[in-house]
């Protein structure tokens, strides 16, 4: 169930005086099982590159296909697609609101034609997996703290066990326990399902320590597409575009021009941790 942009450009505004090409000729396939991290500083394009993927855009060029189907066909139900690509947007308000948070999870299975017995246990199986309060299942969606309405607007989108979960900013505004939190929840989901999931963040650490694969789109092309270590080592040139690497990167980089043999290519602070030891103990 591959997705695949096939020579992908859109335009704001085409044909004005303030047309903006936002995306620009982007090839891409996204295989089954990846866990994807999607970066650019802001304006890159990232925004408007993961809202064709489930049809809320349509490209100006190129064309899109889902399980071998263009989704720009005539007849294609592109309503159908966004219970199978599903995602999770930056702002939970934009997705919540029905009266209640057990009725809202219970809203995209529904829209699925399930039966209401069928979407009730969704909804349990969803609420659950996220760690949500069960105290809270009958609370207005807007009356719930940050957190609590990230895990109720993720359950509603694991509600509909999409095979693709895509994730704007999942975690933007929280602290850093709500973080790893909302974090390791999603990667739990991952390998437990097998689903593919693309996390779009502006925190370098949770890229890395999250994604085995990392795509940087820039200007509105794709500029790296590689594993994140990988990516990383090129640091520099990250740096032009408004982005950095994690702060390990730096770390190491800084002891092996001091003369330290460690590998400049680990990327979270566990690997960064065991080169410094393995370093350590070489000199010792």
């Amino acid at each position: 169930m591959s997705l695949i942009l096939e020579d992908v450009s859109y335009k704001y505004n085409p044909n004005t005086t303030y047309e903006v090409t936002a995306l620009d000729h982007i090839s891409l396939q996204i295989n089954d099982g990846e866990f994807i991290g999607l970066i650019g500083h802001t304006g890159s394009g990232k925004s408007t590159l993961i809202q064709h993927l489930n049809g809320l855009l349509q490209a100006t060029e190129g064309r899109i296909l889902y399980n071998g189907e263009d989704i720009y066909a005539q007849g294609y139900d592109r309503q159908s697609l966004r219970t199978q690509v599903g995602m999770v947007f930056q702002y939970p308000e934009h997705q919540l609101f029905e009266v209640n948070v057990f009725e809202d999870v219970k809203f995209g299975p529904k829209n699925q034609g399930l039966d209401d017995k069928e979407a009730t246990l969704r909804a349990y199986e969803a609420l659950r997996a996220v760690g949500f309060p069960d105290e809270f299942y009958d609370q207005s969606p807007f009356e719930l703290s940050g957190g609590q309405k990230r895990r109720a607007a993720i359950a509603g989108v694991l509600a509909m066990k999409p095979a693709v979960l895509i994730l704007d900013e999942p975690t933007a505004g929280l602290d850093p326990k709500g973080r790893d939190e909302i974090l390791d929840l999603i990667l739990a989901t991952h390998e437990r399902t097998g689903n593919t999931v693309i996390l779009v963040s502006h925190s370098m650490e949770d890229v890395a320590k999250y994604a085995s694969r990392l795509i940087v789109i820039d200007g509105g092309r794709i500029r790296f597409d590689d594993t994140p270590a990988r990516v990383f080592a090129h640091y520099r040139e990250l740096e032009e575009m408004g982005l950095s690497a994690p702060r390990v990167t730096y770390l190491l980089h800084s002891l092996s021009e001091r003369g330290m043999d460690v590998d400049v290519n680990a990327t979270t602070v566990s690997d960064a941790c065991d080169t410094i030891k393995k370093a350590l103990s070489i000199r010792s």
